[in-house]
């Protein structure tokens, strides 16, 4: 199925959503088992974005009461990433605000990534935002896991939700990163009042680009955003969007990230035994999302176990 072209696509969404989960489960249980790669994040450089992304709570187009802080305390970062560890999670990213950083920010993120690495066990990942050659090989040196850089939405829809900076140069972050031996982690988020059609391509791309980790976020409307007043999409929405991409990336983990509490609610049980082998946990950037504790027993419940890996 990895070969399916966006016209198969198209006639595999006309199937029942129970036809399509089904189909998931099977390619999902075939790559992990009863495995769930979980991972987190730390919001180490907070608000005052130039960009104009209209769903997110940290830009300065927007007033959210979102947190403001050029750094956060190094100790508090590496306290959560032991608490994150404790609990089985496999992998941590440290992740910043802003399109590109400056010098001295990116000097400190690499300090954390360093820190961590060097008092855990934990497969570190970074999300700093627009890379040139000489840090995406400075980050390839530091020993990182992972680079994340979200596409998020078609080409076509994307001018609909920033005009700061293009789908390209998200684009082009990605291929750098990879082009300077980066494993990259780029995702989607969907409920932004994009099609079908732009789900469907966004997957072929990211197929196209080789992603093996593809982070599934759903809108979290925030107050002060243009998006904040947007309905969540229903968990049938969810779930036939989470099952085609798992049919699109047969062989991508799949992460079960922010908006999963409101908009699947219960169900979050069904999209993990049946489309998801990761998820994140501990929160998200702005937003708490659920207690580690009961993440944990939801994996549980789905008769699943965290994933160890060696770092």
């Amino acid at each position: 199925m990895s070969g399916l072209g966006l016209g198969e696509l198209r006639e595999m969404a006309r199937l029942s959503l129970e036809e399509l989960l089904e189909m998931a489960g099977r390619l999902r249980r075939d790559l992990s088992g009863d495995g769930v790669e979980l991972c987190s994040i730390v919001n180490a450089k907070s608000g005052l974005c130039s960009e104009d992304c209209a769903y997110c709570a940290q830009s300065v187009h927007h007033r959210t009461g979102a947190p403001v802080y050029e750094a956060l305390d190094p100790e508090v970062v590496l306290a959560k990433a032991k608490a994150v560890e404790e609990a089985g999670v496999a992998n941590f990213s440290v992740v910043t605000s802003g399109n590109e950083l400056d010098d001295e920010s990116f000097g400190r993120a690499l300090n954390l990534i360093e820190l961590i690495r060097s008092h855990t066990h934990l497969r570190v990942c970074a999300s700093l935002g627009k890379l040139d050659e000489r840090r995406a090989r400075l980050l390839r040196s530091s020993g990182i896991h992972r680079y994340h850089h979200n596409l998020e939405t078609s080409p076509g829809f994307f001018p609909r939700i920033c005009t700061t900076h293009t789908f390209q140069e998200r684009l082009e972050t990605v291929r750098l990163a990879q082009r300077e031996g980066l494993s990259v982690c780029s995702g989607v988020l969907i409920g932004l009042g994009e099609t079908l059609e732009d789900r469907l391509e966004l997957a072929l791309i990211l197929r196209d680009l080789g992603i093996d980790s593809v982070p599934f976020n759903v809108l979290i409307p925030i107050p002060g955003t243009p998006l904040g007043e947007r309905p969540v999409p229903p968990a049938e929405e969810v779930l036939k969007a989470l099952a085609l991409l798992r049919i699109a990336l047969p062989k991508a983990t799949i992460r079960l990230c922010a908006g999963r509490e409101r908009s699947l609610g219960e169900r979050q049980i069904e999209a993990l035994k049946l489309c998801a082998d990761g998820m994140m946990v501990g929160g998200y950037l702005t937003q708490p999302g659920r207690e580690l504790e009961e993440d944990l027993k939801t994996v549980a419940s789905a008769g699943l176990k965290p994933a160890t890996f060696a770092r």
